[in-house]
């Protein structure tokens, strides 16, 4: 059987599109729909409902997709060969690694790691998506991502390996001029609880945990809920905060700028735990050398 097909089916089920999947692909359109007609003809059932809203898969497509992924999986370390080298024969290593990372990871954590894997492994090439832990798993499943990191204290999924490799400390943070800003007299949860708040979006582990003892602080006769906005990017909300309109949570090393210009300053109250950074992987599936040379380097730095 044409792996190629294979390749298509997997894509398609994955993004649930014929545009999208030629998209990724970087095929017409048209040869997505062949190439699925060819596999539907050879295997003599249909993989797909072709619906307004997209490709949904059949009971026969799902039983198909894990087969697909494990021979697509073979057919990649065949490919790469037994030596380090990826298969390339001159002892270097290349090849793509996709990574699903936080963007506080994103941006301040990883830049470092990839200047010291160029220098090591100028043929590598990796692919950095900004994603939540459910975005990550999900992506892992799908073969999308062949590594994430993830901001949780655990990741309990059968499928996907989860190790931890750092830790992050987080800082409670207003602007200068905030009454909070002076710390003379540390803040306390029912204090916390009449400020506004400016987090990452739901899925963020530390936004969740803050919000959720917000939520469960007794109620106080005559006075507001606490007020929480999320937002899907650290830069929002520490803008949000640093204009003066409330507090956030954040990685201390997504702020250690704005704290040495006085632009933003740490609150004095509740101590908050840091957060493990959790080296995530697909359970089965098979790691090429690419991806374990990164994981590498990404250890040696997170580690030092």
């Amino acid at each position: 059987m044409d792996t190629r097909l294979l390749r298509t089916f997997t894509t398609l089920a994955r993004t649930g599109s014929f545009t999208a999947a030629a998209a990724e692909l970087h095929v017409a359109q048209s040869t997505v729909t062949v190439h699925i007609r060819t596999l539907e003809r050879d295997l003599g059932v249909p993989l797909f409902d072709r619906l307004p809203t997209g490709a949904l898969l059949t009971d026969a497509g799902r039983r198909l997709l894990p087969e697909a992924e494990d021979v697509l999986d073979a057919v990649a370390r065949l490919r790469a060969g037994d030596g380090a080298d990826g298969g390339a024969g001159d002892g270097a290593v290349r090849g793509r690694v996709t990574v699903g990372t936080p963007e506080s990871l994103c941006a301040t954590r990883l830049p470092d790691v990839m200047v010291a894997l160029r220098a090591r492994h100028p043929a590598i090439d990796v692919q950095l998506h900004a994603a939540g832990t459910a975005e990550c798993v999900a992506g892992l499943r799908s073969g999308r991502l062949d590594v994430a990191l993830l901001l949780e204290e655990t990741a309990d999924f059968p499928d996907v390996t989860a190790e931890p490799v750092a830790r992050e400390p987080l800082a409670l943070l207003c602007a200068p001029g905030h009454p909070l800003a002076s710390g003379t007299h540390p803040a306390t949860w029912e204090r916390l609880a009449s400020e506004e708040f400016f987090l990452l979006e739901e899925g963020c582990s530390y936004s969740d945990g803050l919000e959720r003892r917000l939520l469960a602080l007794p109620e106080v006769p005559h006075a507001a809920p606490p007020r929480l906005t999320r937002f899907g990017s650290v830069d929002a909300a520490r803008a949000c905060v640093a204009a003066g309109l409330g507090l956030t949570l954040l990685p201390l090393t997504t702020v250690e700028e704005h704290l040495r210009q006085g632009r933003l300053v740490r609150v004095a109250g509740p101590a908050f735990a840091d957060v493990p950074v959790l080296l995530a992987r697909h359970r089965k599936r098979w790691v090429a050398p690419a991806a374990h040379a990164f994981t590498r380097e990404l250890v040696r730095h997170l580690t030092r």
